[in-house]
Order: structure tokens, then sequence, then C-alpha cells
């Protein structure tokens, strides 16, 4: 590892933007792994969620955030909060927006609330790949108009557009100093999330309308047992009893096929064999109930 702090460069790097951006899609990207789970539907991620980049002359510990949005209720709020807290740790901001309309309203409070912040904004571009080039030039006009961003780059997470450009440049503001991880060091997840973030990944992929987003995973017990399956006991939380029914399906059908895959991927993950027990419980309206929120470990 370098360790000539006049060369080395390290710091930390908050990716924040609205929900559905691609920040996860992006996160992943940098790491060149899955850190953080990816569905179409938007508001997937509700915590920050660190991934450590580590290169020969520089290491940047990532943030991905939820999306900055107007929380209706207490467990939006507490998402959103783990955007601000992002930022306020961070040596960068990487916000990411989408090329499909300029600026709006709500673009320019959150713009307002980054003026108060000392420190640089990138803007990156996402999603480039699906509109015409000629469209892109008022888009990026617009946005410059709105706020003195320290570099705006158009981007493609999903086609791996620029990324590297970008990395160069959250590179050139990072400050000098020694690397905060060990470089072999990707993320601060232990592997009770990671199992609790795949589970619930696979609720947002199989089943629609609002069913994902009344949903919670807790592991109640995860075992290593040397030579043998890991247990998990995972319990899958609803808000009404109807949804409990909809997760578990025709004669337990729907809430196996969420156990198969999301077991093969949790597998996949920690590299061992693991016994995965999913359960099914009503918690009435978890998402607005402080005290609920932080038995469930958003804290």
């Amino acid at each position: 590892m370098q360790s000539d702090t006049k060369t080395f460069k390290s710091g930390y790097v908050a990716i924040v933007g609205k929900p559905n951006v691609g920040k996860s899609t992006l996160i992943n990207d940098f790491l060149g792994c899955k850190l953080s789970i990816v569905t179409p539907k938007p508001q997937t991620t509700r915590k920050k969620i660190m991934g450590i980049l580590t290169k020969k002359d520089y290491q940047i510990v990532f943030y991905d955030t939820p999306g900055i949005m107007e929380p209706r209720y207490e467990l939006q709020k507490y998402m959103v909060k783990e955007a601000y807290d992002a930022i306020e740790d961070a040596d960068v901001v990487l916000m990411m927006a989408e090329p499909f309309e300029p600026p709006t309203d709500k673009d320019k409070e959150f713009f307002e609330k980054l003026s108060h912040i000392n420190i640089p904004v990138i803007l990156a571009i996402n999603k480039v790949d699906l509109v015409e080039k000629d469209s892109l030039i008022p888009i990026l006009s617009a946005y410059s108009e709105q706020f003195k961003f320290a570099e705006i780059v158009p981007i493609s997470a999903l086609k791996g557009t620029n990324l590297d450009l970008i990395q160069t440049l959250i590179v050139k503001y990072l400050p000098e100093g020694e690397p905060f991880y060990p470089e072999d060091y990707i993320t601060d997840y232990n592997e009770r999330f990671l199992a609790s973030e795949i589970i619930r990944e696979k609720v947002f992929e199989f089943y629609g309308e609002e069913i994902p987003y009344s949903t919670t995973v807790d592991i109640e017990e995860f075992k290593e047992r040397g030579k043998d399956k890991d247990f998990i006991k995972a319990i899958i939380y609803v808000e009404r009893k109807s949804q409990k029914g909809i997760i578990i399906g025709e004669s337990g059908k729907a809430i196996k096929r969420v156990g198969v895959i999301a077991r093969e991927e949790i597998e996949k993950q920690i590299g061992r064999k693991v016994y995965l027990e999913l359960w099914v419980k009503v918690m009435e309206k978890w998402r607005k109930d402080k005290g609920k929120l932080h038995r469930l470990g958003y804290k």
C-alpha cells in the first residue's frame, strides 16, 4: 500500500440524488461487485451503504444513499436523513440526475441546501444512453445555471459510459492522506445485513404494487456451523394480514420461490452453504411508528 501522504489521496464520497436515478448501479460498477441491491422500483435503498475502492494512489469511501424526496412517513424521514448524514460526512458529493428534464423546483430546494456546504459537488447526468445527444445540451446548460458544480459529466452507469472519467474527477477533488481502511476491505456490511438486503431485494422483484414498500426483513438468527450449512432465520414483516397472505402465496409457493432464489444468492455472496428459513409476520403501521422502526434496525 502506498504510504506517502503527499501523493496518496483518500476521502468520503456521498452518492446522492432522487430515487431510482441509478446510485446503487453506479456504486456496484465502481466496486466491480454487487454491494447494493438494485431493482427497477424506486426507493429500494433505505440505508446509507459504505463501499470502499482502493487503488495504488487513492482510496475512495463511497456512500450509496436513499433517494432524496419529500418524506410522507417516518421511514421516509429516516431515509432522507441517511442521505443528508452522508453528505455531512463527505469530502466530495457526487450528485446523480436523469437527462429527461431540466431541474425542477424540488431540485432547486436541494441545490439551496447544498450551497451551504463547502465541498465540491460533481454532477453525473445518468442514463444518457436513453436520449439523443442533442437533447443533452439544454439539460446540461439548465443544471449549470442552477448550481456551481465542480464538474458536470454525462454518464451511463448501465453501459459503463464515462465511469473512468468520473472516478478520475473524484480523485482530483479528494484530500491528500493515508487510507482509512485496509486495501482488501470493501464494505462495513456484515453478513446479517447482507442476507436481509438480498431477501428484501427478492421481495421487491417478485411482488408488485405496494407490497415491497410495506415489507422489511429482520434476521432473527444467523448461526455459522463450520462445515455444515449456516442457519439463517429471517422474518419478513408486513403491515396487514392481507399482505401476509400475498407474500406466502397459494400453498406457500410464493414465499418458497423467494427463499430458493435468496438462498442461492446469499450462498454466492458469502461463499458458504446456508439453510434459509423464512417467516412472515404482521407488524401494523411499522413504517409510521418510530419505536417499531427502531426495533427493526432503522436507528
